[in-house]
């Protein structure tokens, strides 16, 4: 028997409020939020309106430019940043079941994804303490430094899959470099963001450092990018969302960070063990319902091995065990929405018209255990076409598409053939190749023999339509930098331009 948490441990039913200048607060209005492995209510948060975004961002504002916060040293943020990590730490156990319960995916995910949260604001704590800024070398009696300042007020708006881990990605980094914040976390998923804010009043975080204010983009998103005393704009989402925050974001100028859309190939060749190449296939795409921007939804496998690579990950995806993420056993949740549950089945719908041929899944697991989820079996398509739908648009589900290539030549034209470049694996035991290939992928993250490893020390980001700069490692400190040159003559003396 799976060892279920009939009765979870965190509480639910409670008041979900705004965080607004270092205090908790009512919004305007609410929203019921649906457990995703059930489909029933779970609990009702407050949304913000526009006029308490404003005020959010107006309490930013006036904690960056009269607040504590851009004037500590680089040590006392960073000793602040790791207090954070450490009460993420503490209460690992009752974030990840809400991220669980609220987003659907299995605790085993979860508890990685609070980990990783934790470790990423340790990071930025040690990374900010290290040197930076540049001395140069210029005519005496100039001394001439480059310094590296915080940039603002940081708009942050933050997707449904990752929900904290999104929100460190983006809070620990800004923090780090001196920032103010306004946060927004997806509708959807708003709980485990709201509970680091509760973390952060308990530690006693200067008042408007973080604002955290929830509800959907036209309401809260769309001023929070137009706003002309916002300096900064980080988004992660999908691509015409991302363009509509670049384009408001236009009003003054202001830095933007996108980090979109996916469409990332697995390219595997014969040489490679064909039964270790399912198994990471399977990875690549599965995980996490396939709610990944970085997920492996083309497979590009070599004619020769292509009808076993098929038959092999067909019987190993029918075998994943689908169910509620509080089920020990469980290897795949549900998908967060309803509305994200119509968008991939309408994708199935149009890779069978489109003559794809569907080889496993499709539908929807029945059994009592489901209720009203919003479950999608493993689905993988066959035979397909490169400019098929479902080969060239993102369809962020449990939904594979396996093409066919015959040499190297065509395997990378077929990988680069999509309007995106976040992400891509090259699978072969020939190193010369691996080198080769993975060079001419275009995507900013690739994989050989791997896919999924990421690490909170590397640029995070794509090629094309996947976005514009990058977070984490040192890039993503940077992301939240103005670069300053301070000149300082240390003998002044009358320049003599003009005679008169």
């Amino acid at each position: 028997m799976a060892q279920t948490l009939t009765a979870p441990k965190v509480k639910v039913d409670r008041k979900w409020q705004l965080f607004i200048d270092g205090k908790f607060v009512d919004g305007a209005s609410e929203r019921t939020l649906v457990n995703p492995a059930n489909g029933k209510p779970l609990t009702t948060v407050a949304e913000a309106s526009k006029t308490q975004v404003e005020e959010a961002i107006r309490a930013a504002r006036k904690a960056f430019d009269h607040g504590p916060w851009p004037r500590m040293t680089a040590l006392e943020r960073s000793q602040f940043l790791n207090k954070i990590a450490d009460a993420i730490d503490a209460h690992a156990e009752e974030l990840a079941e809400l991220e669980t319960l609220n987003g659907g995916k299995p605790l085993r995910e979860t508890t990685y994804d609070i980990a990783d949260a934790a470790y990423c604001f340790r990071y930025y704590a040690g990374l900010i303490t290290k040197p930076s800024g540049q001395s140069i070398d210029v005519p005496a009696p100039s001394v001439t430094t480059v310094v590296r300042e915080p940039i603002g007020v940081c708009g942050q708006i933050v997707p449904w899959n990752y929900p904290l881990l999104m929100a460190a990605w983006k809070l620990a980094p800004a923090l780090a470099a001196g920032n103010t914040c306004v946060l927004k976390p997806s509708e959807f998923t708003p709980l485990t963001a709201i509970r680091l804010a509760e973390l952060l009043h308990d530690l006693k975080l200067p008042e408007g450092v973080v604002n955290i204010v929830l509800g959907d983009g036209p309401t809260v998103g769309q001023p929070i990018a137009e706003s002309t005393i916002v300096d900064k704009i980080a988004f992660t989402g999908s691509v015409n969302t991302g363009k509509r925050v670049a384009t408001s974001a236009l009003t003054n100028l202001k830095k933007v960070t996108l980090e979109l859309g996916g469409k990332s190939p697995m390219v595997v060749f014969p040489d490679f063990d064909l039964d270790i190449a399912v198994d990471y296939a399977l990875f690549a795409i599965y995980c996490n319902a396939g709610q990944v921007c970085s997920a492996g939804s083309r497979m590009i496998v070599e004619q020769s091995i292509y009808d076993q690579f098929v038959k092999k990950m067909a019987a190993r995806a029918k075998k994943i065990r689908v169910g509620p993420g509080l089920e020990a056993e469980t290897e795949m949740g549900p998908l967060v929405s309803e509305s994200q549950l119509k968008r991939v089945l309408e994708y199935i719908e149009i890779g069978k018209k489109e003559g794809a041929k569907l080889v496993t899944g499709g539908d929807q697991p029945k059994g009592e255990k489901y209720g009203s989820g919003y479950y999608v079996n493993p689905t993988i398509f066959s035979d397909v076409k490169p400019d098929m739908r479902v080969v060239q648009e993102e369809i962020f589900g449990p939904v594979v598409v396996v093409q066919k290539f015959s040499t190297e030549e065509e395997a990378i034209e077929l990988a680069n053939n999509s309007v995106f470049g976040l992400a891509g694996a090259v699978f072969t035991n020939d190193i010369t190749r691996a080198h080769r290939v993975v060079k001419q992928l275009r995507a900013g993250i690739t994989w050989v023999n791997a896919y999924h490893n990421t690490y909170t020390e590397c640029p995070w980001g794509g090629y094309k339509q996947s976005g514009w700069g990058r977070e984490l490692g040192t890039f993503g400190l940077e992301a939240y930098t103005e670069v300053k040159q301070i000149n300082i003559n240390l003998d002044p003396q009358a320049v003599g331009w003009f005679e008169a």
